[in-house]
């Protein structure tokens, strides 16, 4: 396995830096006081907030549709994403981007016809996004890559918080960091479960500029603003570019 700091040399050379930026799960959040949890995270310098939808098939859990997600929109502007962990994403598609949804992110794994699908993202008027699950092979999106602003790397299986960091998924990270720059796209790639201070550095140094941290952010025993300025640095740092 490549150890850090041949990632960085590699992905430094086949990749022009994007701003990192860090998102939090709500997962972790205090359900019942979920609107305060948003400005909270929102004060605390997140980036974009992500929504885990799950509906207990696809992923052995269930969360929340858009309904609530909508009932929050209002309490910060920042961008939301919605990370799609259902077996139909194209039937309610439509309501996330009304929810207020900028980004809609779907698994590779639960789409029959992913290009189609992200076409209808597309034209929805969201950006749209792919997922991998971890036993997933980068070159399931080879072939999409021109219709995403955004791959997203699982670095867990779905479906729980809380799970340990699957490092050797930092290869994928690179591989797909790779294929898209030799095709001359430009997209963010996203890193998903297990993400802290101990584990950002080398999702980042492989590639990876949108670091999703859930649990981490929350048991920083200096709270939230420090937890995300923490894994900011630290993955500027791994990247070799500036916070």
């Amino acid at each position: 396995m490549r150890d850090q700091a041949h990632l960085l040399g590699y992905v430094q050379h086949v990749t022009s830096p994007r701003p990192v930026a860090i998102i939090p799960s709500v997962l972790p959040a205090d359900f019942s006081r979920l609107g305060e949890e948003v400005e909270a995270l929102a004060a605390a310098g997140v980036d974009r907030l992500q929504f885990d939808v799950m509906d207990g098939r696809f992923v052995p859990n269930l969360t929340f549709g858009p309904d609530v997600i909508a009932s929050l929109r209002d309490r910060t502007d920042m961008p939301f994403e919605a990370h799609l962990m259902v077996e139909q994403p194209d039937q309610l598609a439509h309501r996330y981007v009304e929810a207020g949804c900028e980004m809609l992110i779907v698994h590779a794994e639960a789409c029959k016809h992913l290009h189609r699908t992200l076409g209808h993202i597309r034209e929805l008027g969201a950006q749209p996004a792919v997922a991998l699950n971890p036993s997933t092979p980068a070159t399931e999106v080879a072939h999409v890559l021109d219709l995403v602003d955004m791959v997203l790397v699982m670095t867990v299986n779905p479906g729980f918080g809380g799970q340990p960091y699957i490092s050797t998924m930092e290869a994928k990270v690179a591989e797909i960091a790779a294929m898209a720059t030799a095709a001359g796209h430009e997209i963010d790639i996203e890193v998903d479960g297990g993400i802290g201070p101990t584990t950002i550095s080398g999702a980042a140094a492989a590639g990876a500029n949108f670091l999703v941290a859930g649990s981490a952010l929350y048991r920083d025993p200096q709270g939230l603003a420090h937890a995300v300025s923490d894994l900011r640095q630290r993955a500027a740092t791994a990247r070799g570019t500036s916070t």
